[in-house]
């Protein structure tokens, strides 16, 4: 199974949403909060240039927020990212 890794903030819907898709799906993945965490999150968005949250990384690659997400698991192309 993929190492899924999801960075987020409170009261972010997109977080909730990619949350609730992942659940939905079955997928145990590691949540890593930033709230309050300014420079952790300047960091990151440095490092990846994706500028919100929520960032999915799958096995330690950037996949995107919640639309990226969701497009993918629409297209079918997310189960397969997660073997």
């Amino acid at each position: 199974m993929a190492k899924v890794v999801m960075y987020s903030k409170n009261n972010c819907p997109f977080c909730v949403r990619a949350k609730n898709l992942l659940n939905q799906k079955g997928i145990v993945f590691e949540e890593i909060n930033l709230e309050g965490k300014p420079e952790e999150l300047d960091q990151l968005k440095r490092k990846t240039g994706h500028m919100t949250v929520p960032m999915i990384f799958i096995n330690d690659k950037l996949i995107g927020g919640f639309s990226e997400l969701s497009a993918l698991n629409n297209q079918d192309q997310l189960d397969p990212l997660l073997k």
